[in-house]
């Protein structure tokens, strides 16, 4: 009995006709044999989990850089919600649900230690630039499997580069994790903006309050049941105008109390200095990287490798690589 082949069938009886299917993937960069248990998108849910830049993702920042507590977000948590929140439209939709979360788990591979801060300092020191999606492409491309990637399919693909703003995914199931992902992260970083007193609850606008809810839980309801609600029976993922207008409003609210000149972004001149040196260093020094990265030089240049480097690295890892190459270590005496 071939499992796999049971799956893909039922696929077929219980999907909605503008799913993806499994059985009609556009296919992998190199072929490979089928599993005769998973179908093709759940291999690659699994090829995601089980790689070392998802596990890197628990020692990556969200917003907050070093925060002192356990509760606050890090990449790997908001990973878990957006996968979590996408999974949830995706059944209402009656889309593949494996593809879903396979998109949402892969999406920020390519992040950089000290979250949008080290991005930023990528994105100005590379001459083609840096963005987080497209490294996270790149990481399951490349850099994953000692350098033979993880050989995802299209759709997967496809949906991890293009879950940004400016992205336009090619299946129903990108375009709910890129919607899944703006949910997720206004939510939870006012949530966390609440717990490291930066804002309180009346803080948020009162219509926004009024539209969208006035806790944590409902505004998310009032999000993803608006997009079931507005997507049930069509060939597309959207909101209502209004509860779009709101969200947005919302993200721009966050802008303006959060993400610029709050005490949760306090440390982001240090943590961009570190990545900037780090970066400045290794660019210098190619071979103090490790091995695989000196040899990705050979291939895609130096500038290429070093921001391979930099960007895999945890905000830990970051800040000892920083310590032990620009600051002084204690001398100790061995003759007492």
């Amino acid at each position: 009995m071939n499992i796999r082949e049971i799956s893909e069938d039922m696929e077929y009886k219980i999907l909605s006709p503008y799913a993806a299917h499994s059985m009609e993937t556009k296919g992998r960069v190199s072929e490979e044999e089928k599993c005769d248990i998973r179908t093709d998108f759940q291999r690659d849910r699994d090829r995601i989990i089980h790689c070392k830049a998802f596990r890197r993702l628990s020692h990556k920042t969200q917003v907050f850089i070093s925060p002192e507590g356990d509760h606050y977000r890090t990449r790997l948590t908001h990973t878990l919600e957006v996968a979590q929140i996408s999974k949830t439209i995706a059944r209402a939709l009656r889309l593949n649900e494996d593809l879903t979360e396979a998109i949402a788990l892969g999406h920020d591979l390519g992040h950089t230690p000290f979250g949008h801060s080290g991005e930023q300092v990528l994105n100005k020191l590379l001459k083609d630039g840096f963005r987080h999606n497209v490294q996270s492409l790149r990481v399951v491309d490349v850099l994953e499997n000692n350098g033979s990637g993880l050989n995802l399919t299209w759709e997967v693909r496809d949906g991890i580069l293009n879950h940004s703003t400016s992205g336009s995914p090619g299946t129903l199931e990108g375009k709910i994790v890129q919607l899944s992902d703006k949910i997720a992260y206004v939510n939870h970083d006012i949530d966390d903006a609440i717990r490291g007193k930066i804002l309180t609850n009346d803080d948020i606008p009162r219509d926004l309050r009024q539209i969208l809810g006035d806790t944590h839980s409902k505004r998310i309801n009032t999000m993803v049941r608006d997009i079931i609600e507005n997507s049930m029976g069509k060939n597309d993922i959207s909101m209502s105008d209004d509860i779009y207008e709101a969200t947005y409003s919302l993200r721009d609210f966050l802008f303006k109390k959060v993400y610029i000149g709050s005490k949760a972004k306090s440390e982001e001149i240090k943590a961009k200095k570190v990545v900037e040196q780090l970066f400045n260093y290794f660019y210098e020094n190619v071979d103090g990287m490790p091995k695989e990265f000196v040899e990705l030089t050979y291939k895609y240049g130096k500038e290429r490798a070093v921001a391979d480097y930099i960007a895999g690295m945890t905000d830990k890892y970051a800040i000892i690589k920083y310590k032990e190459l620009f600051l002084p270590s204690p001398w100790e005496d061995k003759n007492f």
